[in-house]
């Protein structure tokens, strides 16, 4: 009875001791991320851009998949998303979507995610069923403060307002309500159709354009730096940074950092966390290598 008794006790001491060291282990990784996302601009609000690659209809569905897989991983984690220009594709998918995610260090996480996505399955739009490559481009900047001194010349800019496109509700196809906004001199350009009215969608618009001439400069900066240095980045943007493979078997694959997973239903719906966070250490690493890089915020990713 009492062997018994003591085996069971010590059977209970063990599984509060797992549950506390598990709890220790959780609480020192978020210690650990809050160390990776020191970065300037890595608590802001961030603006994804999604372009498909060559091959019609079968990038558009791929930029589309993706779009809902960053759409499914924010509200997991709570955070509020603007879908400020959808452009539906001819036949299935998207032509390109930008979308602001806003919530405490979304540009951080988010950052990791820049670069070239790749999908490999057999096509639903292939009535033989063949194997395709898919490819679509990712971009992502943060959401500047107001107070950063971004000078916009009024003069450089043209204004074009269009009828909206696409899923949007009874103001879509009304009202010319839909801003683009194209910057002159540097040929940025963006559009804005979410809002209900021009003048939202103009400001929203505005606002997008300032945040990605702030980048352009901070990334022209960059190369600089890096042509002084004479040390090419290891991974540039445009570059393939994550496979994701469904025939014939399935797998997600990060290139950079060599996580991976069988699970690929999760991370389409959302489950990418451990792919950002290993990519922040990944980073991290990288820059220790590298004395006197600045903080780039993902143009490693």
């Amino acid at each position: 009875m009492n062997g018994l008794g003591l085996e069971e006790q010590d059977a209970s001491f063990e599984a509060e001791i797992l549950t506390g060291l598990d709890a220790l282990d959780a609480e020192l990784s978020q210690i650990e991320l809050a160390t990776l996302l020191q970065g300037e601009f890595d608590h802001n609000d961030a603006i994804i851009s999604l372009h498909p690659g060559a091959g019609g209809l079968e990038s558009q569905d791929w930029a589309e998949m993706l779009m809902r897989m960053y759409l499914r991983w924010a509200e997991r984690r709570g955070l509020e998303v603007d879908l400020n220009d959808v452009q539906p594709g001819e036949g299935a998918g998207i032509k390109s979507a930008t979308f602001t995610v806003h919530g405490e260090h979304a540009y951080g996480y988010l950052s990791c995610e820049k670069g070239v996505h790749r999908l490999v399955r057999i096509s639903p739009f292939d009535f033989s069923k063949r194997r395709h490559t898919s490819f679509v481009s990712l971009d992502v900047i943060p959401v500047v403060d107001e107070e950063l001194d971004v000078e916009i010349d009024p003069k450089d800019l043209r204004i074009d307002t269009y009828r909206s496109s696409g899923a949007g509700g009874q103001h879509v196809n009304v009202t010319d309500s839909a801003v683009r906004i194209t910057h002159l001199p540097t040929g940025v350009t963006v559009s804005c159709q979410n809002e209900r009215s021009q003048i939202s969608n103009r400001a929203t618009a505005m606002k997008i354009l300032k945040s990605r001439l702030f980048e352009l400069a901070r990334r022209e900066k960059v190369k600089e730096i890096e042509a002084l240095r004479g040390k090419r980045l290891d991974i540039a943007w445009g570059s393939q940074i994550r496979s994701y493979v469904f025939a014939p078997y399935q797998m997600v694959k990060d290139h950079r950092t060599s996580v991976e997973t069988g699970n690929i239903q999760a991370v389409m719906d959302g489950d990418i966390d451990e792919f950002m966070q290993e990519c922040l250490r990944w980073r991290k690493k990288q820059e220790g290598e590298s004395p006197g890089d600045g903080q780039e915020g993902g143009s490693r990713g």
